[in-house]
């Protein structure tokens, strides 16, 4: 009996331990199926119909061969997303690639003082070893630096012919730089002298294999030339150079058309070297010939800044003065004129000692004539642009010798008197200040008069000519305050204000009304005026405030721009709080983004309400009190039994439109 109870119990386990395993292996199943599935659908999604899945316990081993290494780590991420990544054993494959192209083989071979250097990279079937030798046998086996590269591909057509060409190209240059790939050489070298630039050259390109494509720039340094010198000459011979510089081509050009200008017919040439004493060779170069040839004959030379002018015997001292007194002011900084006027062999008057100033009804004034010194030359030109502006003043005048101790007085004071006409003309000499001209002012004469006597001495004499002329009466404004507000409205009838989209930027086609704007406020004279920008309702209110408020100010400073005195506007912003029309049309929005110029008009003073006023109140508001109370009415009840307040509110001042 006993044993019958163990048997049952222990067939009990038994059976309960198989049907455990059966279970477990149904549920494996499920599992696997359900992650192939999932898995399987994932990749199918993404496009990777290539890759296998199996599904083995929790592993999941995916196979297949991919088209690329992008595909496969993307099927990896793909099934990742699926199940846990720990889980995936990667058993893919990827398709072998096609054959690369072969590189472009290109070296670049460095040759100095230091030796050679040679960097790139190069087919394995070239001759590395040879390659280095040669090198080393141009410039010495401790100074090659080998820098190559090798790819084991095919040899490119005509790479021997290339290499073979620039290793002998460099043997001939010791300071150079060569490139070459198949079937190209580039090479840029420095050689010893011009004349060794054009033997290298022609050598060079005479070796070249044929169909080689050769880039060749050969360069000669350039001489250094102390001092950097310069002579032309103008006699009975002709127009032409005794020697010439020039520190680049484009000088040289330059040079050479002034000199053709100055009357030169032959070729002429100039030695392009360095040395130059300012930039500015050229332009001097220019002034000098160009001042020579309004002489007619001498010579022009150049020393580095140094400058002599020397005029031919017999050349008019009026003219030469002018010429000389331009030149001085238009020669560039650093460079010195020194002019030289030969005497001839019976001397004769040297010419007028003399100084003259005029000024032009336009406001221009030529100074002309003789000064004594540089430093006066420069305080007399610093005094008239001082007094006339100085793009108004031209000075030619120019510094001699030999004038008297008091000229530096005399011409200042010359000067002074100057500023005290509308027009006229001083003329410093050492016997005589003149001064003739049209003034303004009706005790210009005497002024001038008393001044000339303060500052030359009782003892000099002077001679005036001062003629007296009215000033021109003030242009009077043509339009009031409100005239002004209407011509403003109507200056953009034929198009208004208009400003780039979103922005305070005033559109191109709207400035021509901005200039009749401007034109319409010059003759309005002096008012007080706002102008109003305003916009629609689209947007933000705030946005289209700061909008308002950036278009009215940027119509404001274009009237600056145009030299409309402005200090008495104001530029305000009123976003879009006021429209005008529509904001539900097109069209209205339109019409509601403006700018409109208003007069600021003062604020009606508010009644003020006396005593009397009051006590007259108080008195009919007793007599209406009792009419009620009576039943009667007085005349000043109210209608309808309104208060007197109301009808105060009613006759209240309205709101002025700004």
């Amino acid at each position: 009996m006993r044993i019958s109870s163990l048997i049952v119990v222990g067939s009990a386990f038994v059976l309960a331990a198989i049907l455990s395993l059966v279970a477990a292996g149904f549920a494996v199943s499920a599992i696997e199926d359900n992650t192939e599935i999932g898995v399987r659908r994932a990749l199918d999604g993404a496009g990777h119909d290539w890759a296998e899945v199996q599904a083995d316990g929790l592993r999941v081993v995916l196979s297949g061969t991919a088209p690329d290494e992008a595909a496969r780590f993307n099927a990896l991420s793909e099934a990742g997303a699926v199940v846990d990544a720990a889980r995936i054993i990667d058993g893919m494959e990827i398709a072998p690639t096609a054959d690369l192209a072969p590189p472009r083989f290109s070296v670049e071979i460095l040759r100095n003082d230091s030796g050679i250097s040679i960097i790139g990279l190069i087919p394995a079937a070239t001759d590395r070893d040879a390659l280095i030798g040669r090198l080393q046998g141009i410039a010495g086996s401790e100074n090659v630096a080998d820098l190559l590269e090798v790819a084991d591909y095919d040899l490119p057509d005509e790479w021997n012919a290339s290499l073979a060409y620039a290793v002998a190209a460099l043997a001939q240059l010791p300071r150079s730089k060569i490139s070459f790939s198949a079937g190209a050489v580039s090479i840029t070298a420095i050689s010893e002298s011009a004349e060794q630039r054009r033997d290298l050259q022609r050598d060079l390109t005479r070796a070249a294999p044929p169909g080689l494509r050769l880039a060749l720039d050969v360069s000669a340094p350039r001489p250094v030339i102390t001092p950097f010198t310069l002579r032309f000459l103008i006699d009975e011979d002709g127009s032409r150079f005794d020697a010439c510089s020039a520190d680049s081509e484009l000088s040289r050009v330059r040079i050479l058309a002034a000199a053709r200008a100055a009357g030169m017919t032959g070729p002429g040439n100039c030695t392009i070297g360095l040395g130059v004493p300012s930039p500015n060779w050229a332009r001097a170069v220019e002034l000098g010939l160009g001042a020579l040839a309004e002489l007619g004959a001498g010579s022009v030379t150049f020393s580095d800044a140094d400058i002599s002018l020397v005029a031919a015997e017999g050349t008019d001292h009026a003219a030469f003065d002018h010429v000389v007194g331009e030149l001085e002011s238009a020669l560039p900084r650093v460079f010195a004129l020194h002019a030289v006027l030969p005497e001839p062999a019976e001397k004769t008057e040297s010419g007028p000692s003399e100084f003259t100033a005029t000024l032009s009804p336009e406001g221009l004034v030529q100074l002309r004539g003789r000064l004594s010194d540089e430093n006066l030359r420069r305080m007399a030109a610093s005094y008239a642009r001082a007094g006339f502006g100085s793009d108004n003043v031209h000075m030619a005048a120019r510094v001699v010798a030999d004038l008297p101790v008091d000229w530096p007085v005399r011409v200042l004071t010359g000067l002074e008197a100057l500023t005290m006409l509308t027009n006229g003309v001083v003329r410093v000499t050492p016997d005589e200040l003149s001064v003739h001209g049209v003034s303004n002012r009706e005790m210009a004469g005497s002024d001038i008069a008393s001044l000339l006597a303060a500052k030359l001495g009782e003892g000099e004499s002077f001679d005036l000519e001062i003629d007296y002329r009215a000033p021109p009466p003030p242009v009077e404004t043509g339009l009031d305050p409100e005239s002004c507000e209407e011509a403003l409205s109507k200056a953009q009838d034929g198009g208004k204000i208009a400003f780039e989209p979103g922005s305070a930027t005033i559109a191109a086609e709207s400035l021509g009304t901005m200039n009749r704007i401007a034109e319409i406020l010059s003759d309005c004279g002096e008012l007080r005026l706002e102008i109003q920008g305003h916009t629609d309702s689209q947007g933000r209110e705030s946005m289209n405030q700061e909008l308002s408020q950036a278009r009215a100010q940027s119509v404001l400073n274009e009237l600056r721009a145009r030299r409309v005195l402005t200090s008495t506007y104001v530029a305000t912003g009123y976003g879009e709080t006021r429209p005008i029309a529509d904001n539900d049309t097109e069209e209205g929005r339109e019409a509601n983004r403006r700018i409109e110029f208003r007069l600021i008009r003062p604020e009606p003073a508010p009644e003020t309400q006396t005593t009397l006023d009051a006590m007259a109140q108080g008195a009919a508001a007793a007599t209406g009190a009792g009419a009620a109370e009576t039943g009667g009415e007085t005349e000043s009840a109210e209608p309808d039994g309104a208060p007197a307040s109301e009808t105060a509110d009613d006759t209240a001042a309205p709101e002025t439109d700004q």
